[in-house]
């Protein structure tokens, strides 16, 4: 009679220490990341106000580029990972290869048209004349380097695939500590100013993808896995990619939306809204980080033929999102006397910014969940559904949100439809888990 009860037993332990070796190093290279831009901003903030405008432009266009090509990431996971399952790890080496050689030729392009139009980019963001020249100047040298970032984000989403995130983690460590000593080098060493800086963070970026590359083209001679590229496996890749492209890009028409919102509320409201959202994208890394193990898990279960392990392995990662949600609202909650003072001195931005916080809080299990269904999803490459799941909750959160200002709204009701857009996100994941329907087995899907 107790055999089953311990079976279950058994079966969590697994699943649990998967998740832990797999979600602790990819939470820690993803912290990394953003670290890039505030070790740029904290050594241009000493050059001067316009300096520093200008990078702040010209990062946010960047961080946007890549944001739109992170699929490379996302779809190469859920391909090398089935197949590593079905146990070819030779076609698994070939098709990340493939992932790697289209993040080259669209960050080509990405290079050919930014180069020319960095100007207009920049004044589309309103500019000031004193920070436009160094924006522009920031801008075309950093857009150099991203083709190495794509290639990044196709590698890590090879490794990934292989089960591997301690590797990203120890490239983004190294990543970061390079970029960090080459821009106080080339910024005051070298005199170079702005231009200094985004030539350092080109250099680490071409660093890191070098250092991924290495690991992945050893570990693609040891399977024999050809590294020329294939135009059909470029256009499988690609194919793969649409749909969590256009995932990616309502996400971001939902973020866009909610800054112009908040913009038209005043200027108390958009400071505190940039604030809570600074907040949110942190706490979305801690869930993003589940998300990541859920994408390389199932794809393995999956590629194995074991569906009933993947559902498995999904209960226990749903497990894992709503307990980790719940502990972040409590601790938004707990660190709010600390967290605010941190960030303004002013009594009416805080005023502001208490109750979106408690919202924030409130609606983390939510967010836990969805994280965590997201990327089961994806593991399973069911990137169309998530793609139609994401319209629709663009659709239903658009009215929603600029109906805000008309009805005398501020800045708390906007994240309560923040929220709203969660829960209906909440709503279209659990049906499509709960349909079975994404559980398909074999080494492609």
């Amino acid at each position: 009679m107790t055999q089953a009860p311990a079976t279950s037993r058994a079966h969590r332990s697994r699943h649990d220490r998967e998740i832990v070796s797999l979600a602790v190093p990819a939470f820690g290279a993803l912290v990394a990341e953003p670290l890039f831009v505030m070790a740029d901003s904290a050594i241009i903030g000493h050059l001067g106000t316009p300096q520093l405008a200008g990078l702040g432009v010209a990062a946010a266009l960047l961080m946007t580029a890549v944001s739109v090509f992170v699929f490379l990431a996302y779809a190469t996971t859920a391909a090398v990972a089935r197949r590593v399952g079905a146990g070819d790890l030779r076609a698994a080496l070939r098709q990340g290869m493939d992932g790697i050689w289209l993040a080259l030729l669209l960050g080509i392009a990405v290079v050919v048209v930014t180069l020319p139009s960095a100007p207009w980019w920049v004044a589309l963001f309103g500019t000031s004349d004193t920070a436009t020249p160094y924006a522009v100047t920031y801008l075309r040298i950093s857009s150099l380097g991203i083709p190495a970032m794509l290639i990044v984000l196709a590698a890590t989403g090879v490794l990934r695939g292989l089960q591997d995130t301690r590797t990203p983690l120890y490239v983004a460590i190294g990543g970061f500590t390079a970029n960090a000593l080459l821009n106080l080098a080339l910024v005051y060493g070298a005199g170079l100013g702005i231009a200094g800086s985004a030539w350092g963070t080109v250099a680490a970026q071409y660093g890191m993808a070098l250092a991924y590359l290495l690991v992945v083209v050893r570990g693609a001679r040891r399977h024999h896995a050809s590294l020329r590229p294939d135009a059909a496996g470029i256009r499988a890749s690609a194919h793969a990619g649409v749909p969590l492209l256009i995932r990616t890009l309502s996400l971001r028409a939902v973020l866009m939306i909610a800054t112009a919102v908040a913009a038209r509320l005043g200027d108390a409201d958009i400071a505190a809204h940039q604030i809570v959202l600074s907040l949110w994208s942190l706490l979305a890394f801690a869930l993003d980080a589940i998300a990541i193990a859920g994408q390389a898990i199932i794809g393995r279960y999956l590629g194995a033929g074991d569906a009933e392990g993947a559902r498995q392995a999904c209960r226990r990662m749903v497990q894992w999102g709503m307990a980790t949600g719940v502990a972040l609202g409590i601790l938004v909650i707990a660190a709010r006397p600390l967290f605010i003072p941190l960030f303004t001195s002013d009594p009416t931005v805080q005023d502001t910014l208490l109750p979106a916080l408690l919202v924030v809080a409130v609606s983390q299990p939510i967010a836990g969940v969805v994280f965590v269904l997201d990327g089961v999803l994806m593991g399973a490459g069911d990137g169309p559904y998530l793609a139609g799941a994401m319209v629709v909750t663009l659709a239903a959160f658009a009215p929603a949100a600029l109906l805000v200002p008309h009805l005398g709204g501020g800045l708390t009701a906007l994240w309560w439809a923040m929220t709203l857009m969660m829960a209906v996100r909440l709503v279209t994941l659990w049906w499509r888990a709960r349909s079975g329907r994404w559980i398909v087995t074999g080494a492609a899907r």
